[in-house]
């Protein structure tokens, strides 16, 4: 069975890294591949060194990420050139197989940490000048594509004179970044100002292991980002929000320049720009506090950035009034009143929610607001039903974060834990507001201090 392990170099885009082993460890359970370290990864280096059982389980895994750069089998991998050279000379009867002389090919030299003019890429080229190549050079469709890497760390200002690790084999496959400038905000036709940036909504769908055919809720859809990510996959999507206002593009334009929003303006109107308009089940104006689904529907993934009550308003529909009455007079045109949803209480009703219309194996996928100095795994809002799967952290400032949460459903809610109430965790949104006016205090004092300094400065010098 070793025999028929393969070495393979995943190389990495240097964009959030934190995420890079929570992508990579779903899909490989989505595809059921099996893929082993050859090196325990480090955090910052872009590459991994693996091995996989077959050249496919390689070109899935790799088409289907928006962490992977590009995937090479790897021929040879050293500390210098020289030392390259010498380990693929030694094996130039093993790679005779890949050229033919009806075979095309191209040879790429890329750095990482430093800049090649194209003259000294040629020059690297050059040296490659032993390998067992008998067909034509085809720069623009060959039929083998050979990459030369060299990797000089990643103090891009300051690199190393020579590199420490030196990388040669054959391309396998590209990852989907390309996905993430087709989905760019810039250019998408419905946005709010808390759209999830393309980037990570992909992410959160490889997350999901979402895949054709699958049910896909986000319970506080916004104007829907993470509707289009699992679309892209060939999920069935739907989506629900309180905001009235926001899923009938009615809000205010959160482009600077645009004065009003056009009459067409819908997350519909997204799904139709990039051609995803069957997938696209519906969007509901809901409260999520309350019961709205039939108990026995269930959904492949759920996938949602809840409200944290910054940007965007937490509320739910209810008064402070007691015995409040709507007379019927007024019932067809009544507005509910709303209230503070705090925290506590959407991720509550979030992993009630999710315990009990996942399917066995569905996965919620959410965001989480914590104070970095504050964090530990016990903070995490947790449910009996779900196993937490991934927890990784995207820093926003000095003194905040969001983790982004991956769950998993193990077994269906018995009758006690199908409403679990109260989940211990900080509410982020009344901590926030407190750090923040005391930050602002410090700032105004500091202020007040630097004036008096400058006045006192001046008094001397007049």
């Amino acid at each position: 069975m070793n025999d028929m392990w393969k070495r393979y170099v995943l190389w990495f885009a240097q964009e959030h890294i934190e995420f890079r082993v929570s992508e990579i460890e779903s899909l490989l359970s989505l595809f059921s591949i099996k893929m082993k370290y050859q090196e325990k990864p480090k955090d910052l280096e872009p590459y991994w060194i693996v091995e996989f059982l077959s050249e496919d389980d390689a070109k899935l895994l790799t088409n289907r990420s928006v962490s992977l750069r590009t995937c090479l089998e790897l021929w040879g991998y050293e500390n210098s050139l020289p030392a390259l050279h010498q380990t693929l000379q030694s094996n130039t009867g093993i790679l005779a197989q890949y050229f033919k002389p009806s075979k095309s090919f191209k040879v790429e030299v890329e750095t990482f940490g430093n800049h090649f003019t194209q003259k000294e890429k040629v020059e690297k080229i050059e040296t490659f000048s032993y390998l067992p190549v008998e067909g034509p050079v085809d720069l623009k469709n060959p039929d083998i594509t050979l990459q030369y890497i060299e990797y000089y760390g990643t103090r891009a200002n300051n690199p190393p004179q020579l590199p420490y690790k030196v990388f040669f084999g054959r391309w396998v496959a590209d990852g989907l970044r390309q996905l993430i400038k087709k989905l760019s905000l810039k250019t998408r036709k419905f946005i709010g100002n808390t759209s999830m940036d393309p980037q990570l909504s992909l992410l959160m769908a490889n997350q999901a292991k979402i895949w054709t055919g699958d049910l896909v809720l986000d319970p506080f859809v916004g104007s829907g980002s993470l509707l289009v990510a699992a679309a892209e996959f060939g999920a069935y999507v739907f989506g629900s929000d309180i905001d009235y206002l926001m899923l009938h593009g009615r809000t205010k334009p959160s482009r600077i320049k645009q004065q009003k929003r056009a009459d067409d303006e819908s997350i519909r109107a997204n799904m139709k720009q990039y051609n995803l308009e069957h997938k696209y089940v519906d969007v509901l104006v809901n409260d999520f506090a309350m019961v709205f689904w039939k108990d026995a529907f269930e959904f492949d993934a759920i996938v949602t950035d809840p409200p944290y009550g910054i940007r965007e308003a937490t509320e739910r529909v209810g008064t402070e009034k007691t015995n409040y009455v709507v007379s019927e007079e007024h019932l067809a045109t009544h507005v509910p009143a709303k209230i503070e949803y705090g925290i506590p209480s959407i991720y509550a009703d979030l992993l009630n929610f999710s315990a009990k219309h996942l399917k066995i194996g569905g996965r919620l996928v959410c965001w989480f607001p914590v104070f970095r100095e504050d964090y530990s795994e016990q903070c995490l809002p947790i449910h009996p039903c779900l196993k937490l799967m991934a927890n990784s952290e995207q820093v926003l400032s000095k003194v905040t974060s969001r983790r982004l949460l991956t769950y998993e459903k193990e077994r269906h809610p018995t009758l006690d834990e199908q409403n679990i109430e109260h989940i211990s965790i900080q509410d982020f949104r009344e901590k926030y507001f407190v750090v923040r006016e005391e930050t602002r205090k410090e700032r105004r004092l500091r202020e007040a201090a630097t004036r008096k300094e400058n006045w006192e400065k001046y008094k001397k010098c007049g």
